[in-house]
């Protein structure tokens, strides 16, 4: 089968011949149909020094996907041949404190495909069948293959007290700006957005940003929406030093801060005034809640409040690799994918 391989340690990656992966009495194996293309491609693409750090070559990359399954193993009996499914792509141990206290988000025995284990950036990849999630009919496998990088954006919001909030969304990359659309399908009274990319936040406009805004304009947008309190959450999907800082100098007294966004380096905070004296609630997101965020996703999809499909801005076959990782790193792109049957 065709598959995109981090051959070695080294920029790139390498269209080549692989061997169709086997499965296990418990696992299923999945033709992929869709591809989504994302942030941690890129740091592997290039090996940069947390990929050079983390990441094992030979393996086949890529972690979002959706597709049929193709055969299943002899112990599994709620999936089927023919089932059109995506999947949690964060496979844990199941057996840990964390795991069993409702926390596998966090488990440290996290065992991330296209990471750790071979990937989706292929024509076909094997899953354990708990992780397999089964898509409605009226879900295509364009959505069904950015459920990872959605239910990262669900989490974000979700896990804050949203309807009627004034929310402000710092970094309009794809998690960002689908955020937007979740938060106004969440029932948010307003939704200001920021970035200093133009084309993100037209598209950050199209999923429903009352104001979005550059960084510098935010303070004024702030203020005079909320008669100078400061908004109820803010969401930080950048990891920039400065936005940071903005998220916890816009929130109101007592608010909620939501981190997604990891920062390249340290950074200085001054706990006393940015945080303490706030008394804001600070709230680090992991990956998706396994699976209370994918029953969140299905849900909304299926009301038809939230629809993801404006953010997919590209779509090349896995020939085109380099193409599709040069679209990102434009900053003029939506969310990638991967088309590949």
């Amino acid at each position: 089968m065709k598959a995109l391989v981090k051959q070695s340690a080294g920029p790139g990656f390498e269209l080549k011949d692989v061997p169709q992966p086997g499965i296990r009495e418990d696992e299923v194996l999945i033709r992929v149909r869709r591809a989504g293309v994302c942030g941690t491609d890129v740091h592997i693409y290039d090996w940069d020094a947390w990929a050079s750090g983390r990441c094992k070559p030979p393996f086949t990359v890529g972690h979002e996907f959706a597709g049929e399954v193709a055969q299943v193993g002899r112990l599994v009996t709620d999936v089927r041949e023919g089932d059109r499914v995506t999947a949690e792509g964060h496979i844990v141990d199941g057996r840990c404190l964390l795991c069993r206290t409702g926390n596998a988000h966090v488990c440290p025995y996290t065992r991330i495909i296209g990471v750790d284990r071979d990937g989706c950036f292929a024509e076909y990849i094997a899953m354990p069948a708990t992780n397999v999630w089964h898509l409605d009919d009226a879900i295509s496998f364009d959505v069904g293959g950015i459920h990872d990088p959605m239910g990262n954006a669900f989490h974000t919001a979700l896990t804050a007290d949203i309807p009627g909030a004034t929310v402000l969304v710092t970094g309009c990359g794809p998690i960002g700006i689908f955020a937007v659309g979740i938060c106004r399908a969440a029932g948010a009274s307003r939704v200001i957005a920021t970035d200093v990319n133009e084309t993100r936040l037209a598209l950050a406009r199209q999923m429903g940003a009352t104001d979005a805004v550059r960084p510098e304009q935010a303070e004024k947008v702030v203020k005079d929406a909320t008669d100078g309190l400061g908004v109820d959450v803010v969401l930080e999907m950048s990891g920039v030093p400065s936005a940071v800082h903005q998220a916890f100098a816009l929130v109101r007294v007592g608010g909620r801060v939501q981190m997604l966004g990891i920062p390249s380096k340290t950074i200085e905070i001054d706990f006393a005034t940015e945080v303490i004296f706030k008394g804001l609630t600070i709230y680090g997101v992991v990956g998706r809640r396994m699976y209370d965020t994918w029953h969140q996703m299905t849900r909304f999809l299926r009301s038809g409040s939230f629809d993801p499909t404006p953010v997919i801005t590209h779509r090349f076959p896995l020939e085109e690799a380099d193409a599709a990782i040069a679209a990102i790193k434009s900053g003029e792109a939506g969310k990638v994918i991967f088309e590949i049957a």
